[in-house]
């Protein structure tokens, strides 16, 4: 069993959370650890535990963190966020540099346009480091993430049970994306990929980011072989499965494209957890083919960690929640330092510079609330 003596039970700070409008999951201390999804969902159909809570990484067969809550609440309503004092975090480094980011996209972007190379989709990250004099605890940072997002959304991970170098690390977000929900017999998925920034300072400038967006050849490509993946993957699985066509959906800070699509599944079909990690990673966070999306990500952008992963829970009922963990920082060990990531996904109609905009642009679900400024040259 992996150790976890950071994640004691009589921490004050829960070990995990997980915000949405209608529901709100908070765990604390430790029960049974898993060293696989499988074991988990194993565990869950046996009965042998309640729950399991925490994160998938973003390449399957990586340390997963993974366990069995000691107690857990699950709440019908929204979180309510304490009004702590706003975490003082100040920009430290771009991780690439902007130059190399647009240099790996323009790679990426003539591989595609090879008919030869098996990639149509990649999705490409970029990382900003912050730090601060004073030691940030986990919740308040997510605190002032759900306080700023709309809809309430966040989530928070003690990464301690994947071991190595995520001891004491915590995984930090504000993720608009579902990859599954599991209530009975109801299954949805909502994933999001074509993406525009918005403009909140004019209204009539704002809606016609979003027509152009939904009128996109460009994105509707890049968002039709994710719906096309998540669509198969809950055709193998359940049952009277329905994929509309995509529609707008919104951020604070950007529009998306999104397709709500639905499923059946019987009460012993698979669980919430057991669809996550069928789903997992979809084209909207890695590429497709998955495979050679996945090696290309490796050699041009090295190892994610838990980002692009998934963050969720699921009960010894099937029933779950399992969302895409973009929007989000990793807090190290000593509360000093943050890394946050944002993405974009990469198809052969690409413009290099337009990709850096994106990413910065998604950044500041993060850097915004926690008054992290980016110096130009970065942005």
């Amino acid at each position: 069993m992996i150790p976890i003596s950071a994640m004691s039970a009589e921490s004050s700070d829960p070990a995990f959370i997980l915000a949405r409008p209608y529901r709100t999951v908070i765990a604390r201390g430790v029960g049974r650890v898993f060293e696989s999804a499988q074991e988990a969902a194993t565990t869950l159909r046996r009965g042998e535990v309640t729950h399991v809570v925490g994160a998938l990484p973003f390449v399957p067969g990586a340390p997963v963190a993974l366990w069995s809550p000691e107690s857990v609440s699950v709440r019908d309503t929204g979180y309510l966020p304490a009004t702590p004092a706003q975490p003082e975090f100040e920009f430290d480094a771009a991780l690439p540099e902007p130059e190399e980011h647009v240099r790996r996209v323009g790679e990426a972007v003539a591989l595609l346009r090879d008919p030869e190379h098996p990639v149509r989709k990649v999705v490409l990250a970029r990382s900003i480091r912050a730090r601060s004099a004073h030691a940030a605890r986990p919740v308040e940072i997510l605190d002032r993430l759900v306080s700023t997002d709309p809809m309430g959304n966040g989530f928070l991970v003690d990464l301690s049970t994947a071991g190595g170098r995520f001891a004491g690390r915590h995984l930090i977000g504000s993720s608009p994306e579902i990859l599954v929900r599991r209530d009975g017999d109801e299954v949805l998925s909502h994933p999001l990929a074509g993406s525009a920034r918005r403009d909140l300072g004019d209204d009539q400038a704002d809606r016609k980011i979003a027509e152009t967006l939904l009128g996109s050849a460009k994105d509707q490509h890049e968002h039709r072989y994710v719906v096309d993946q998540v669509t198969e993957v809950l055709r193998d699985r359940c049952t009277e499965v329905t994929t509309p066509t995509p529609e707008l959906t919104s951020t604070p800070e950007m529009w998306h494209l999104g397709t709500p699509i639905t499923a059946t599944v019987r009460a012993d079909g698979p669980s919430a957890l057991e669809l996550a990690a069928a789903l997992h990673p979809t084209p909207a966070i890695c590429g497709t083919p998955t495979a050679t999306a996945a090696q290309l990500i490796a050699d041009l952008e090295g190892e994610r960690g838990f980002y692009a992963g998934a963050v969720g829970w699921c009960d010894a009922e099937g029933n779950g929640e399992w969302m895409v963990s973009i929007r989000c920082a990793e807090l190290a060990a000593d509360g000093h330092s943050l890394l946050a990531h944002a993405g974009g996904g990469i198809v052969a109609e690409s413009d290099p510079a337009a990709e850096l905009a994106e990413t910065t642009a998604k950044f500041q679900r993060i850097l915004r609330p926690l008054g992290i400024s980016l110096p130009v040259t970065v942005a």
